[in-house]
């Protein structure tokens, strides 16, 4: 017999407690003891999860903390509520007001910050035209403006370096029309990486990742972790150390909104039409960290103890995932997935073949306030498939509670699934980029509804903009 589950707290001693303020003085603990409560009322067998709304999108649907984006991020709903609420909508833009990426931005906790707004959540975006903003995401107001760059460079994504402190802004890979390269002009310099500290949002430094430095088969580069990340083409994953390169390299540091003078341009970091200064110049090669192969530059790192998962780097592997232990490169399982709370968790591969009927896992992931491991499982049974999320102790690994979803599970489209609390979200990209989210909240079932009942009921509310539906019980 496996281990037992650990005893689940009395839910009425602990809301008793909480009322006669027992947690008053230390809100850490009040809000562990409120992640406990909510975790055992969510496990409870007459707790249920219902799909409360849907919503169908000829643009991609994004979700963050509680808020689902539509329209390139131009309307945000509440996932909240019971029904769809919107929190905001613009103005539909223009193609020159495109928002490329985007990330949540939330307030740190015990910090002093310079504004009232910066104590609320926001949204940071990049723009096609290479504007970064920080919008409000309550109304989406614009809080905060920086200009990145002219045309000699295009950036593109957001990614956090370290989440909620440190972002990295990327540019597309550089790339010298047709006609400039028969002429046999050369590129040097393949991609462009800003960083900033956010909250107050301030500039770091922006570097270039440069071929006649790296090597001319780099294909991408990122910045995760105070790691610089440099992928090749043959499969070649390189880590450096982007803190001793900023220390290293740096050639002058500059803050946003202050005059400067670089290379004999005078301007205002941040500002149009100057941007940023390239002021982080690698002259040579960086100290290597360390390296693995991998096919097509499939590479993980994470868990505790560190580790990293590769794939090896051969066509006939692919599928196959390789964990090994970052101290030692000693091999864990070749069928096992480290998790980011440090579990090992066992995974089926060749999902598609063998037996079309078999329960195979398709997403897993973690919810670290409520510490539980989250599994979606898919059974194909003629041409639809179906899927449940699975709940489990992730310390033990015992079932507490399965969650079927009601809509089918194509696997050839691309799924993405999030369990946040008490809401799970099913965002889902059909072909012909046709996006839907489906969203389901925890509720106390009061007995068994009659599924023609529920239809009957399901009320259709179409948006004139963006010819979306909602649908909502």
């Amino acid at each position: 017999m496996g281990p037992a589950a650990p005893r689940a707290p009395n839910v009425c001693r602990l809301l008793g407690r909480r009322a006669r303020g027992f947690y008053a003085r230390d809100a850490g603990v009040a809000l562990r003891k409120n992640m406990g409560l909510l975790r055992t009322i969510l496990c409870q067998e007459s707790t249920k999860f219902k799909n409360v709304w849907t919503t169908h999108s000829a643009s991609p649907i994004a979700y963050e903390r509680g808020r689902i984006y539509l329209d390139n991020y131009g309307c945000c709903i509440s996932s909240i509520a019971q029904e769809p609420r919107i929190l905001y909508q613009k103005p539909k833009c223009s193609k020159s007001e495109k928002i490329e990426d985007a990330l949540l931005l939330e307030c740190p906790l015990g910090e002093m910050l310079p504004n009232p707004s910066d104590y609320k959540p926001s949204l940071i975006v990049l723009t096609v035209q290479n504007w970064l903003l920080r919008l409000s995401a309550d109304c989406g107001e614009i809080l905060e403006k920086v200009y990145l760059a002219g045309s000699c460079c295009k950036f593109r994504y957001l990614s956090w370096d370290t989440p909620q402190e440190v972002m990295v802004v990327k540019s597309a890979q550089n790339k010298l029309p047709a006609a400039a390269r028969q002429a046999g002009i050369q590129q040097s310099v393949l991609f462009h990486l800003a960083v900033f500290q956010v909250l107050p949002l301030s500039f770091i430094g922006m570097l270039e990742i440069n071929k006649k430095i790296f090597g001319n088969n780099v294909t991408d580069v990122a910045i995760s972790n105070g790691i610089l990340i440099v992928m090749y083409s043959m499969g070649l994953v390189r880590l450096y150390n982007f803190q001793a390169i900023s220390e290293q390299f740096m050639e002058q540091p500059f803050d946003l909104g202050c005059e400067f003078n670089w290379n004999g341009e005078v301007g205002v970091v941040g500002k149009y039409p100057f941007g940023l200064p390239c002021n982080i110049k690698i002259t040579d090669i960086p100290p290597l960290l360390f390296e693995a192969s991998s096919l097509e530059n499939a590479f993980q790192i994470g868990g505790f103890p560190w580790h990293y998962i590769i794939t090896p780097n051969k066509k006939k592997h692919r599928g196959v995932f390789y964990i090994c232990s970052l101290k030692d490169n000693a091999l864990v399982n070749s069928s096992v997935t480290v998790t980011s709370s440090g579990r090992v968790v066992k995974k089926r591969l060749n999902l598609l073949d063998d037996d079309p009927e078999q329960e195979t896992f398709k997403i897993v992931d973690y919810e670290d306030e409520l510490d539980l491991l989250s599994t979606v499982a898919v059974t194909e049974i003629g041409a639809d498939g179906r899927a449940h999320l699975d709940l489990r102790c992730n310390e033990h690994g015992i079932l507490l509670k399965s969650i079927p979803l009601l809509e089918s599970w194509d696997v050839t489209y691309s799924h993405e699934v999030y369990f946040d609390r008490d809401i799970v979200l099913h965002i889902e990209q059909k072909p012909n980029r046709r996006f839907s989210c489906y969203v389901y909240q925890m509720v106390c079932d009061t007995g068994k509804e009659d599924e023609c009942s529920r239809h009957e009921r399901t009320e259709r509310v179409s948006c004139k903009k963006g010819g979306r539906i909602f649908e909502y019980t």
